[in-house]
């Protein structure tokens, strides 16, 4: 196979296996698959079309028009949007039958496209446990559960779920989330005191899932989970039974050896302590890689070497730490060269750590100037014809 120039290599089969270890960690529980903001980067329509394979039950995204899309794209499962501004086109929600999260005052701009529509829309209350985000606070909640009843019963909305979102699930010893549960509990007691049957009840997030079996309920939102990282700081992929989905590689275009004290990309923030040979990597921030992540590691060959100096919009250097490299049958050059990504390349966190943020921005941040290359092993066909 043939890779392009730069490719994060999305292994659909990687994506399966986590769905269906998810699915086995939440039981009976259902999975949600999060494919918001292009699935993390990993490319939403494909990632949602393997995640339904692989048995999620549901697709979640923060916007209508991510909704809408998947639907374009033939996606029939149940998705669900919840962040919503005063220019959301709530009508194209309702009409391509979409779920719809609803904080509070999104209701009225729901009740009258379905009115426009003259069908019911599919709502889920959002109530604010103490994340301080989205959500009807809970001094509002029995006035906006009063009112989505009386819409209910005019037959303009039909509310199947109730959610809400944990603030630190992913430090499992901190008591706010035992809070936040309780919260919850009270929040959909008072919603079927209020007369509303509640189909689906969700709370727990990637780390929620794995450490609180107890936020569970009827099913669970998990993202970055289903791109095979860890929301914990001292648990890795594999401690959690996942496979990372993205590799993220290019090839060294360019080789020479420098003197010591040569100065490396803009500032001269780095200059080499002796005579070595510098390897170009063709992507930068303008491909997503974080700018200030200087320290990360590059694999080329079967050895990791560190970025140095500041990366730029279109390139990094990285220092081989040795010379008689070049114009020899050992030469780097034209090399493929991994930033990170499954099996035995660097991981998504050692990126993070040397950008100083999570393993959720490395990859969700990648640009679209970098091809999607999506693998999958060959499907074997039944006796019907269907793979």
């Amino acid at each position: 196979m043939t890779f392009p120039e730069r490719a994060a290599e999305i292994d659909l089969d990687a994506l399966r296996h986590n769905i269906r270890h998810l699915r086995d960690v939440a039981h009976p529980a259902r999975v949600m698959a999060v494919v918001k903001a292009d699935a993390y980067g990993h490319g939403a329509v494909p990632v949602a079309r393997a995640a339904v394979e692989a048995g999620a039950a549901w697709l979640g995204v923060a916007h209508v028009s991510e909704g809408v899309a998947l639907r374009k794209a033939g996606i029939e499962a149940p998705i669900l949007a919840w962040l919503h501004t005063s220019g959301t086109d709530f009508t194209a929600g309702v009409e391509h039958g979409l779920d719809l999260g609803i904080s509070g005052w999104e209701l009225e701009h729901v009740v009258a496209s379905a009115r426009e529509l003259e069908r019911p829309a599919i709502v889920h209350l959002k109530i604010d446990t103490g994340l301080g985000r989205n959500g009807c606070p809970p001094d509002r909640w029995d006035a906006l559960l009063a009112r989505a009843v009386e819409y209910q019963e005019a037959g303009l909305i039909r509310v199947v779920g109730i959610f809400s979102h944990l603030a630190v699930a992913d430090e499992p010893a901190r008591p706010e989330t035992d809070l936040q549960v309780q919260a919850f509990r009270e929040a959909v007691a008072a919603a079927e005191s209020a007369g509303i049957d509640v189909e689906v009840r969700h709370l727990a997030n990637t780390p929620a899932t794995f450490s609180r079996p107890d936020c569970h309920f009827d099913l669970v939102r998990v993202g970055l989970g289903i791109y095979g990282l860890s929301p914990f700081s001292d648990q890795g992929s594999a401690d959690l039974g996942l496979q990372p989905v993205m590799t993220f590689s290019t090839v060294v275009s360019n080789c020479k050896e420098v003197p010591a004290g040569q100065g490396v990309s803009y500032g001269y923030a780095y200059r080499t302590h002796k005579p070595t040979t510098l390897g170009l990597i063709p992507v930068g921030y303008g491909d997503g890689v974080p700018r200030i992540a200087t320290g990360a590691p590059v694999l080329v060959g079967n050895r990791i070497h560190p970025v140095v100096g500041r990366i730029a919009m279109d390139q990094l250097v990285i220092d081989f730490g040795t010379t008689g490299l070049v114009d020899t049958p050992d030469s780097p050059l034209g090399k493929r060269a991994v930033l990170f990504g499954a099996a035995d390349s660097p991981a998504v966190e050692d990126w993070a750590a040397a950008a100083q943020t999570i393993n959720y921005e490395i990859v969700t941040r990648i640009s679209d100037r970098v091809e999607r290359v999506y693998l999958e092993a060959p499907r074997e066909e039944s006796a019907d014809g269907y793979a």
